[in-house]
């Protein structure tokens, strides 16, 4: 540590630097969260600091569509309500939590972690593409929905996930394009979620 720096404040820049890590927290932001917590209650930091903890030991993916869970499998591929024929291909787990909260769809999920994407170097073998295929031959899935992402990665996945399905006798369907063209599904809202559910189209 820098001698010319008090423990107290170096301590706290290195929070608003780490702060400052996460996805869409800007400086500002960081410092706003760290003074935050430094007026917050030793009860209110431990519990935060416990939360992030646990999420990062008690948490696993889901066996069967490789959401993020504490249980295997996940609450939606062993809740017996949900329609086993359908299963909707998303990118990452945040989308999910965006689809699931438009209350229109009652079937289940395929989380692929990725998109290909060649300028990033992920290919077809970096994503869980091949877990897909897996669970779908000779399964009871009759429609597949490619929900990924309206972007050119998305759009790439898209196509090379229907040229793999369709061999299988399975409909694959795409999300209406209520959502605009570069657009990720997490930031979507309900209603042009909803809609792109209802309206979806064969591929």
């Amino acid at each position: 540590m820098d001698q010319n720096i008090p423990p107290a404040a170096g301590a706290v820049d290195r929070l608003i630097q780490e702060l400052n890590r996460l996805p869409g927290v800007g400086p500002k932001s960081a410092q706003r969260l760290a003074y935050h917590l430094l007026r917050a209650s030793d009860e209110q930091t431990k519990m935060l600091a416990d939360a992030i903890l646990s999420v990062k030991q008690k948490t696993k993916l889901c066996s069967a569509c490789f959401n993020i869970t504490d249980t295997d499998p996940c609450p939606i591929c062993r809740n017996p309500q949900r329609t086993r024929s359908q299963v909707c291909i998303v990118e990452q787990p945040q989308d999910i939590l965006a689809l699931e909260h438009t209350k229109s769809y009652n079937g289940l999920y395929h989380v692929l972690h990725g998109a290909i994407s060649p300028t990033e170097g992920i290919g077809t073998s970096d994503i869980r593409i091949n877990e897909l295929m897996e669970r779908l031959k000779g399964s009871s899935v009759t429609e597949v929905i490619l929900a990924t992402n309206p972007t050119l990665e998305g759009e790439q996945t898209a196509m090379y996930l229907n040229k793999l399905i369709l061999p299988l006798g399975i409909k694959v369907t795409r999300l209406a394009r209520g959502l605009p063209f570069g657009t990720e599904l997490e930031y979507a809202d309900d209603v042009t979620l909803t809609r792109a559910i209802e309206g979806r189209q064969e591929f």
